[in-house]
């Protein structure tokens, strides 16, 4: 029988919790990375023992970690075996983080921003990698998305990283504007159909897509309206959420936007609403059921300035129609005083034939559904924030 590793990356470290096959029972190993931000982990789609972190803190910087047995023990690529992975001082060493970081030439201590080299253009400083995404097709790539908003690749298993400079460069670059969370690069889609096709999402700058493996890029946002940008359908400037499609349809993609779900049928050309009757339209996840390629899931929040559920009720919201229609998912969810958030990158759905649901809240619960959202149950509870969540089915 099948069982699921959930990842969950949280503001003082990683914890990854692994079910028994009928995913009642969770074994939670934690904290990994104690103390340090972690933005998101992930597994290689490819290899279900090959993981991907990212490890940072402003004193230290931004480090990538990976583990190769399901995270039972983690490296910095490019560190050579039985080599600790930190100076006498507690600096992080590793090739793959050589670019990651910049120290003080007087101090010798790490600054808390980093710069990138190109060889073409001027250093340039980023605070974070937001996200890490695995190739579907090739065991050795990793892609990654960092803040300020830039796209880069490793081939190497994360030893060795090259910007895909294309998207930073593009046009509309210098209209990219940070949102109240960063200007980071949140979202990275692959196209299995498609090997060269690529998505992102910025936040506040939109969504994108490459056509030819992140050379070029150009802004998919026709239809998206942002009333608090001084042209409400600009080309970029859309504060976008998080985007998400099934992998048999990847031209269908459904967006939570800053205000607004939204849903393109022809990979970003153009996008219409699909809020419907939920009780607010501005939240931060959407996903997708793993066999139902019209069943999606929201969790509202009540606005941009009170970031909790309505009315204190934390309620997870289905549409099995693709959008309009929405039932509210409350059973085993707290229904009062209840004032978490549930960021971008914290919900992802398994694989198994009863597909479940999982997110975390601000508050440090993990909460999980084996049935696609009917009844929920807190795998645990007590972690520090929860800032990512993601799934792999295991053998």
């Amino acid at each position: 029988m099948s069982k699921v590793r959930v990842l969950v990356g949280t503001r003082k470290g990683a914890f990854v919790l692994t079910s028994d096959g009928k995913r009642e029972r969770w074994d939670v190993s934690g904290p990994h990375f104690a103390g340090w931000e972690v933005y998101h982990v992930k597994g290689s789609p490819l290899d279900p023992n090959r993981l991907y972190a990212s490890q940072t803190s402003g004193w230290f910087g931004q480090v990538i970690q990976r583990s190769d047995d399901g995270g039972k023990t983690w490296m910095q690529p490019g560190t050579p075996p039985g080599e600790p992975v930190t100076t006498p001082d507690g600096m992080p060493k590793g090739e793959s983080n050589k670019f990651l970081y910049d120290t003080s030439a007087e101090t010798g201590k790490p600054l808390g921003t980093h710069q990138f080299y190109d060889g073409t253009q001027h250093p340039w400083e980023f605070k974070r990698v937001w996200h890490l995404e695995p190739s579907l097709t090739d065991p050795e790539t990793v892609y990654a998305g960092v803040e300020d908003a830039a796209l880069f690749r490793s081939t190497d298993a994360g030893k060795t990283w090259q910007e895909l400079s294309g998207l930073r460069g593009h046009s509309s670059g210098p209209r990219w504007q940070p949102g109240a969370g960063g200007m980071g690069l949140h979202t990275i889609l692959l196209d299995r159909s498609e090997p060269r096709r690529i998505y992102v999402a910025i936040s506040a700058a939109g969504a994108f897509r490459s056509d030819d493996a992140g050379q070029t890029w150009r802004p998919i946002n026709r239809g998206l309206r942002s009333q608090y940008i001084p042209d409400p359908n600009a080309e970029v400037g859309h504060c976008v959420h998080r985007i998400a499609m099934h992998p048999s349809r990847p031209d269908v993609l459904f967006m939570q936007k800053h205000w607004d779900v939204m849903r393109s049928d022809n990979a970003g050309e153009s996008w219409h609403e699909v809020s419907g009757n939920l009780p607010t339209d501005f939240g931060f996840v959407i996903d997708v059921h793993a066999h139902e390629p019209e069943t999606i899931y929201v969790v509202p929040i009540k606005s941009d300035s009170e970031h909790f559920p309505p009315d204190g009720k934390l309620r997870v919201y289905r549409s099995r129609t693709g959008g309009n229609e929405w039932e509210a998912l409350t059973k085993g969810l707290p229904q009062r005083d209840c004032y978490v958030n549930v960021l971008r990158e914290a919900m992802a759905v398994d694989s198994l034939d009863q597909c479940g649901v999982y997110f975390g809240t601000t508050g440090g619960q993990v909460y999980a559904s084996a049935d696609a959202g009917d009844n929920w149950a807190p795998i645990v509870r007590d972690l520090p924030a929860v800032l990512s969540v993601e799934v792999q089915t295991l053998p």
